[in-house]
This record gives C-alpha cells, structure tokens and sequence, in this order.
C-alpha cells in the first residue's frame, strides 16, 4: 500500500511563483513580439544577407549570383579609394564627436546656471537638430559658395582671403565636419542639460565656499557626476558620425578628388553606381565591423570610468 504526501505549503507557494512568472514571461514575448518581427525582418535579416553576399559576385538587377570567396574582400585590401574613404570617415568621426559634445557640454553648463532667456538660447541651439538633413545642407552649400556666400563675404570684410570650400580638397571635409558640429551640438546639449538638473546644488555650493574655481567644480563634481550620461552621448555620437551620407551626397558627391568620399557614400556608389552588390556588402560588413570594435573600445575605455549613483 503507498501513500501519496500532500505538496506543502512552501510546495505550493513555490509551483505559484513559477507558474506566475511563466504568465508574465509569456505576456511580455507577446507583446514584444511585433517589435521583433519587425527587427528581425528589416534589421537581423539584412545584416546577415548583407555579410553572406559579400563572399558572393552579386549584380544589381541580375538573379545570376556566384560564389568568390575572398575576392571581394582581396580587391577592396588593395583598392586606394576604400582605404581613403576608411580615413575619411575616421578623421571625421575622430573630429566631430570630441568637437560637438565638448560644445554641447558648454553650452549645456551655461544654460543651467539660469540666465535670462534661456527658454530661447535652448530652442536657438535645439533649432538646427529640426532642421532635415537635406535641407540643412542645401542652407550649408548656399553659406560656403566662393562668390556669393556670406562665410566668404563675412572673411572678406575680416581681410581674410576667400577660399572654395566645398572644390577644394583641403577644405571640403573641414566644411562638412563643421556643419556635423553645427547640427548635432544642440541634441546632445539637451541630453546633456537634462542631466546637469539632476545634480545636487550643495555640492557647488560647499565647492565655492571651499575656493574650487569654476573648471575645478566642472572636472571633479559635474562630468563625474552625469558621466552615465556622457558615456550614452558618446556612443550616439560615435554612431552618428559613421551613419554620414546624406551630406556628402548633397554637398559634395563625395569630392572633389574623392576628398569627402565616406565608408557610407562609398557603398553607395559600389552598389548603385557600379551596381556591383557584392562589393557594397563586403564594405558595410567591414563597416559594422569597424563601428563594433568602436564601440566596444569606448565601453573598454569611458565605460569603466562610469560613475552610477548609488554604486
């Protein structure tokens, strides 16, 4: 004869626990499911296409697709204009991401001392952010013609000699980088000014009384203090400034001499100029390649000298 003993109380406690969070784990793959379809189908999907057609001879328009191994990756090894292209991009994002968050964290620093008008100092610097990629460099084209742009109009009133900004090759990638910095300055200023509302007044407060000058309070007390969300600045900025196309492609092509030409703008061309798929994929796969050892090198470097409140 065998008995069966009745599940206990901690028994039945426990069964209930799993049981609801099963539900809950179930709840939230629903309602997280469309989102991952979505992900999936526009984002993983052709990423991982995008890697495979670069060992591929891929045309564009052509269903005839052949396997070349390496090739691609060979022709690019020895190809002038994607190393050019490569140093471009790095130049520009070596430049603009230091250059636009070191200008919005002034900015952001001088707004939150609550000087008068700054409802419209925030909206002035927010302003350029609103403005559509295309549009601002059309704006920017007309700012830097030779002859009748105000820039050079506004250096020739300073006796300052005129220059051909975007034809000539020492200066074209300058003029891009310097409108990236004009664009992106006020979006990580409001990040960055969010942050800086966070941050205890007495600490600037026991810090004046103690004699800290103003560069003192800001390297030890406010960078510390919202370096979380310095960090996440950083990361956008790094990522911004390898998604470049839409200027290159209004302002310059990519000229003049290939001075402006980009890792972006380069795929471009490989894939809808040349029509040559293959070579435009193994391009993109050497760019997500590059942007993840980016990334990886700030969560190595910035990402351990974090500090979290509470921790």
């Amino acid at each position: 004869m065998t008995t069966t003993l009745a599940p206990t109380g901690a028994a039945i406690s426990t069964m209930a626990v799993r049981s609801q969070r099963r539900r809950e784990s179930l709840t939230a793959l629903v309602m997280l499911a469309p989102s991952l379809v979505f992900l999936a189908a526009f984002t993983y999907w052709p990423i991982v296409r995008s890697m495979a057609y670069g060992f591929f001879d891929v045309q564009l328009g052509s269903t005839d697709i052949f396997f070349i191994g390496w090739d691609n990756y060979r022709r690019l090894w020895l190809d002038e204009l994607f190393w050019k292209s490569l140093r471009n991009t790095v130049v520009y994002m070596v430049v603009t991401v230091p250059a636009s968050i070191g200008l919005a964290l002034l900015l952001a620093v001088a707004l939150d001392r609550k000087l008068r008008g700054t409802a419209l100092y925030r909206s002035t610097f927010f302003y350029p952010v609103m403005v559509p990629s295309v549009a601002a460099g059309m704006v920017w084209v007309f700012l830097y013609a030779p002859g009748y742009g105000p820039i050079n109009g506004l250096m020739e009133w300073l006796g300052l000699p005129k220059l051909e900004w975007l034809y000539d090759a020492r200066w074209a990638l300058p003029a891009i980088i310097f409108m990236s910095i004009w664009k992106y300055a006020g979006y990580f200023m409001l990040i960055l000014l969010a942050a800086l509302q966070l941050v205890p007044r007495d600490l600037y407060e026991a810090a004046r009384l103690d004699g800290v000058s103003g560069f003192r309070q800001l390297v030890h007390i406010t960078v510390p203090l919202i370096s979380p969300t310095l960090y996440f600045v950083v990361v956008i900025g790094v990522l911004h400034s390898y998604q470049i196309f839409d200027y290159v492609f209004v302002m310059t092509q990519g000229g003049p001499a290939d001075a402006t030409n980009v890792l972006t703008f380069y795929i471009y061309q490989n894939a809808f100029q040349f029509q040559d798929i293959g070579t435009a994929s193994a391009i993109a796969t050497i760019l997500l390649l590059v942007v993840g050892a980016l990334i990886g090198i700030v969560a190595l470097t910035l990402g351990r000298r974090v500090h979290y409140l509470g921790r």
